[in-house]
C-alpha cells in the first residue's frame, strides 16, 4: 500500500496492526512513530493535526497492497528483525489479567473515534503541546529576558521519571503484538523520547533565536517537566525493588529518573504486569513545565596582584561568623568582574597565598577567578584592559597586571609543579643579643639547606599535622643596627618563612634562630617575585 505523509516518512504494511493498537489505546501520532521506528526527524516535525490526520488515512487504505510508503527522505534501516521460527508465539500479556481489554486492531473505525486524544498515554503530552509555537515562545521570553550573551545553544529536558514506566508498558504491549507477526522489536530500537522532542524543539528554538543548537554550546537552555502523579504511579517500584529507592537530603521524591530506570532493569516482567497496567491508562493530568532555565558555562580570568597593604587578608577573615577585616585581595578583585561579566558567583584561587601581614611586590602573584554562569561573557583586550584600570583605581591597597581571559585548561599551568616553584622573599629580622656584620655573613654561603617543618602551630586548626622538607635555595644578609637585619632569600614554594627565622618552637629545624644562636623573630615579611610563568605577560 502507498501512503505520503506531510513529512514523507515511511511505514510498512506491518506498522498497520501497531498504529492502530496504539492509536486505540490513546497514544499520540509522534510517540507511535517512535515505536514504528521512524527515524526521519522531518516527520515528528510536521503539525500535530497532519500526522493525526496521515495515521488515520494510512489506516483507511488497507485495500491497497503496496508495502512501503513513498518516502522523499530514506529513514535509516529498521532495526528489527524478523524471528528465525515463527511458529512459537510469545504468550499474551493479559495471561496474567495485566492487559487490559482494548478494542480489535481489525475494528478501523473504533480506532478513529478513539484517536483522537487529549493527553497522550505514554508521553503524557510532551510530544504534543509542549511542541507547539506558543510554548517555544515562552521558553524564548524567558531565555530573552535573562539578558545573556551567546552564540549557540544545548538544549536540555529533564521528564518526570514515570514516563519510562509508562514506555516500557506500551514496549511491552507492542512486543506482543510484533509477536504475533513474527516479529520482535528490541527496547532500544524504540527512538527514544527525549530525541524526537529535541528533533521538533531545536529548529524551532534556532529560529527564533537567531543561533544554532550545539551539543558543545557553554549555553545551555534547560526545561524541566513535573507530572502530579508521579509519585503514585512509581510506588509499586518501591515495593518490588526497595534497593533502589535510598532517601536524598536534596532530593523531594525517592522516584528519581535513575532510581526508576535501575528498578526497571530489576524487576521481572511478570511483576511489573502485575502492578502496571498495560497498556498504560489516560492519564488525568499533563506534564507542566516546572521550570525554565538558563545557565552560561564559566569563563576564567587570570593576571596577577599585588598588595601593598599589611592589613589585608588574600580571601575573606571570618572566624566564628564573625568578620575580623573589612575587604580582602580577593573582594577587591573579583567585585569589579562580578559586576562586569554579570556573574552569579565565583572562585578565586592563586599561586599561593601570603598571610594578612605580609605584602606581595616585584611582578606580583598569579590568580585565577572563575566566573560562574556569566551573563556577559565577550570582552576585547581593550575593554579588560579598561577594566584592570578600574580596579587598579578602586583601592592603594592592590593592583592587577596582565588581566586576561583565560581556559579551564589553562589555569592547571598556575598548580602545575607548585611545589618545585621557587619564591623570593625579603624579610625584616630582630635578634635579642647584639650582632656584628660579620656575626651574619656566613648566611651568605649557605646553599640548598634542607628544612624540617612540622605544621606551624598558627596553622594546625586548618592543616593536617605533618612534617614537610623544603629547601632555602640562597640566603643574601643586609646588616642594619646590632639588633636588625634584613635577610633577602629564595626558597621553595611552600616554605614557611616565619617559621624559619623564629624556629616555632623547635618545630621548623634548622631555623635562624638556631644558625645565629640566639632568640631571632620576624618583624616584616615581603614576596619579592614568585616564579610561575603564567600568566602572559601583556602589553599594559
Amino acid at each position: 500500500m502507498r501512503l505520503k505523509l506531510s513529512s514523507m516518512s515511511s511505514l510498512t504494511e506491518k506498522d498497520r496492526p501497531i498504529v492502530q493498537l496504539l492509536l486505540n489505546t490513546g497514544t499520540c501520532p509522534r510517540c507511535i512513530l517512535r515505536f514504528c521506528c521512524v527515524g526521519s526527524q522531518a516527520v515528528y516535525r510536521c503539525p500535530y493535526k497532519d500526522l493525526m490526520k496521515d495515521l488515520k488515512e494510512f489506516l483507511k487504505n488497507n485495500q491497497e497492497k503496496e508495502d512501503t510508503v513513498c518516502s522523499d527522505v530514506v529513514d535509516p534501516p529498521c532495526k528489527r528483525m524478523r524471528l528465525e521460527h515463527t511458529e512459537e508465539r510469545p504468550d499474551d500479556l493479559n495471561h496474567n489479567g495485566a492487559l487490559q481489554q482494548i478494542p480489535s486492531v481489525n475494528n478501523e473505525n473504533t480506532a478513529m473515534e478513539n484517536s483522537a486524544v487529549e493527553v497522550c498515554n505514554v508521553c503524557l503530552g510532551i510530544l504534543q503541546e509542549f511542541c507547539e509555537v506558543d510554548f517555544v515562545k515562552k521558553v524564548c521570553q524567558k531565555v530573552n529576558s535573562a539578558d545573556y550573551q551567546f552564540t549557540s545553544f544545548v538544549f536540555s529536558v529533564s521528564l518526570p521519571p514515570q514516563l519510562s514506566v509508562r514506555e516500557r508498558a506500551a514496549w511491552l504491549l507492542v512486543k506482543q503484538e510484533m509477536g504475533k507477526l513474527g516479529l520482535s522489536l528490541a527496547k532500544d530500537d524504540i527512538v527514544q523520547l527525549k530525541e524526537a522532542y529535541k528533533w521538533i524543539i531545536h529548529p524551532q528554538l534556532s529560529e527564533e533565536l537567531g543561533v544554532p543548537a550545539d551539543g558543545k554550546s557553554l549555553f545551555e537552555i534547560s526545561v524541566v517537566f513535573a507530572h502530579p502523579e508521579t509519585d503514585e504511579e512509581c510506588h509499586f517500584l518501591a515495593t518490588a525493588c526497595p534497593d533502589c529507592f535510598k532517601p536524598a537530603k536534596n532530593k523531594q521524591s525517592v522516584f528519581t529518573r535513575m532510581a526508576v530506570i535501575k528498578a526497571l532493569e530489576k524487576i521481572k516482567e511478570d511483576d511489573f504486569l502485575k502492578h502496571f497496567p498495560c497498556p498504560p491508562s489516560l492519564p488525568k493530568n499533563l506534564c507542566v513545565a516546572l521550570e525554565i532555565q538558563c545557565n552560561n558555562g564559566a569563563v576564567f580570568v587570570a593576571g596577577r596582584y599585588n598588595k601593598y597593604s599589611r592589613n589585608l587578608p588574600q580571601t575573606p577573615w571570618i572566624i566564628d561568623g564573625e568578620r575580623k577585616l573589612e575587604s580582602s585581595v580577593e573582594e577587591l578583585i573579583s567585585g569589579h568582574l562580578m559586576a562586569e561579566f554579570k556573574a552569579d558567583s565565583f572562585n578565586f584561587s592563586s599561586s599561593g597565598r601570603e598571610d594578612v601581614d605580609v605584602r606581595t611586590l616585584g611582578n606580583g602573584r598569579p590568580f585565577a577567578i572563575e566566573l560562574v554562569n556569566p551573563r556577559r561573557i565577550h570582552f576585547t583586550a581593550e575593554e579588560m584592559k579598561g577594566l584592570q584600570q578600574t580596579i587598579n583605581d578602586s583601592s592603594d591597597k592592590i593592583q592587577v597586571r596582565d588581566l586576561q581571559l583565560v581556559t579551564r585548561e589553562a589555569i592547571g599551568r598556575m598548580k602545575e609543579g607548585e611545589e618545585e616553584k621557587t619564591k623570593t622573599y625579603s624579610a625584616l629580622i630582630w635578634t635579642d643579643k647584639a650582632i656584628r656584620k660579620e656575626d651574619i655573613a656566613f648566611l651568605d654561603d649557605i646553599k640548598e639547606l634542607k628544612l624540617d617543618q612540622k605544621t606551624p602551630l598558627r596553622v594546625l586548626h586548618r592543616r593536617p599535622l605533618a612534617v614537610r622538607c623544603r629547601i632555602i635555595h640562597t640566603m643574601k644578609s643586609e646588616y642594619i643596627d646590632e639588633h636588625h637585619f634584613r635577610l633577602h632569600l629564595k626558597s621553595q614554594a611552600g616554605t614557611y618563612i616565619k617559621e624559619f627565622v623564629h624556629g616555632d618552637f623547635g618545630r621548623t629545624k634548622p631555623s635562624i634562630g638556631s644558625l645565629l644562636n640566639r632568640t631571632a623573630d620576624i618583624l616584616e615579611l615581603d614576596v619579592e617575585s614568585v616564579d610561575v610563568d603564567w600568566p602572559p605577560t601583556l602589553d599594559n
